[in-house]
């Protein structure tokens, strides 16, 4: 193992300390914004450094991959938790990236999986704004959704209509396809069914988050 700078020990005792305390390693945004690096590209030349002087092993190019050399066997004989499961939180899902994008995690949190019928193929995401407070989905939460290409008429979804991702009731149509918010306030969005295309619905909404 090679000598580090100042700036690569503080990476390296920064992903110490998330593993420590939660269990799994942080995300290229949050190590950008503990170290005031800006750009995920600045992130990755630390990360390379650390690679290539051997404090770190990556499966991928993704920060959740990382695994510290040296403590790779106390964390393998740590006794695993089956009844919970790690779910990737998104700060928002945009047109033209992978869902669970790095660059849109901002959280991962372990729930039950019961809470998600096992948590297969189950990513989270934050609300923004009141559109489903009738129906107990409130500004903050985080709601777990399953990915899948269909849903039953009056299913909670999540849908990227335009650039942005919504969660709202699900009403097919004939015509349209009608997403429905649960406030009395607002009004629905309405997509024509011949301008509906399967890739726009993104799962079905499983279960809700509070952080209190």
């Amino acid at each position: 193992m090679q000598g580090l700078t100042k700036r690569q020990e503080q990476t390296l005792d920064f992903i110490r300390a998330s593993i420590r305390e939660r269990g799994y390693p942080p995300t290229l945004r949050e190590i950008g914004e503990h170290m005031g690096i800006r750009s995920t590209n600045g992130v990755n030349d630390h990360l390379r450094a650390l690679e290539r002087k051997g404090y770190l092993r990556r499966e991928d190019m993704k920060s959740r991959a990382l695994r510290l050399v040296g403590e790779e066997e106390s964390a393998e004989e740590a006794p695993s938790n089956d009844e919970t499961v790690s779910i990737q939180v998104l700060g928002r899902v945009a047109a033209g990236l992978p869902i669970l994008a790095e660059e849109n995690v901002i959280d991962t949190v372990q729930v039950d999986r019961m809470m998600v019928k096992g948590g297969h193929d189950v990513f989270g995401l934050k609300i923004q704004g009141d559109s489903m407070i009738e129906a107990g989905i409130l500004n903050g939460d985080y709601i777990f959704v399953r990915k899948q290409p269909t849903a039953e008429r009056g299913d909670i979804v999540v849908a990227l209509i335009g650039d942005e991702a919504t969660c709202k009731y699900y009403y097919p149509e004939r015509e349209y396809i009608r997403f429905q918010p649960a406030n009395s306030e607002m009004a629905p969005i309405l997509v024509r069914a011949v301008d509906f295309k399967p890739t726009m619905l993104l799962g079905k909404v499983v279960g809700v988050y509070r952080r209190l």
